[in-house]
């Protein structure tokens, strides 16, 4: 390994209801293969609903999203509150319908929406600390909450999503599945993934390059830089 640390912030367990599980996988294959370690984080809370993922439909059932995205990772995973920046090279925010309806209220509030308290401080913690960051697939939806008007981002080409993030302020660019946006000065990568992806070989193309990227992002400033122009 070589000493670097990634968090991974996950919102449970599928995609319409919590973290996609295609991207979970395909994040966590890219760090290993880049020799990194990471620790799983998720939110101690109730999922705000549950989808039957063969109809489509809600289940009236109560579940945990922390437990819920343990399934993923094996149980190896830590409530997002013992998520401590000062520890990690780096943070990556999955992406899944978690994002919009756990980790915020975004499906709900668009423009006007809130971030969970304790994700809200850790991802702040982040982005004071000037470490780098990933955001995949719908998760950038967060970014002007967290870094405020004129952040870079991509969530593919979804019109209706796009002009939400411009009236936050972000500054949007429309990608396809295997590009990201690099925004340099607040140290964000985002990539549209399953948001324009339509296989895992799809995915996965925009995910090893968002995952390349925050890691050379977690180099010194000037070697990011003399590595992005060489």
């Amino acid at each position: 390994m070589n000493g670097k640390k990634v968090a991974v912030i996950l919102s449970g367990c599928g995609v319409y209801d919590g973290a996609d599980v295609n991207e979970v996988v395909l994040t966590l294959l890219a760090l290993e293969s880049s020799q990194v370690t990471y620790q799983c984080f998720a939110p101690d809370m109730l999922h705000h609903h549950i989808i039957n993922h063969i109809t489509g439909e809600v289940s009236h059932q109560e579940r945990n999203v922390l437990v819920e995205a343990a399934r993923m990772v094996r149980g190896e995973i830590k409530a997002v509150a013992e998520c401590h920046s000062r520890e990690f090279s780096a943070v990556i925010v999955l992406g899944g319908a978690g994002v919009a309806i756990n980790l915020s209220d975004f499906a709900f509030k668009g423009p006007d929406c809130d971030i969970h308290s304790e994700t809200l401080e850790v991802l702040n913690s982040f982005k004071d600390e000037n470490k780098p960051a990933g955001y995949l697939s719908i998760a950038p939806v967060l970014a002007p909450l967290i870094y405020g008007e004129g952040v870079e981002l991509t969530i593919g080409n979804d019109r209706d999503t796009i002009e939400i993030l411009e009236s936050m302020g972000a500054v949007h660019k429309r990608t396809s599945y295997d590009e990201t946006v690099v925004d340099v000065k607040n140290s964000l990568v985002t990539t549209p993934a399953y948001m324009v992806a339509t296989s895992l070989v799809e995915a996965k193309a925009g995910i090893d390059k968002l995952v390349k990227e925050v890691l050379s992002m977690s180099m010194s400033p000037r070697s990011y830089f003399l590595h992005a122009v060489g």
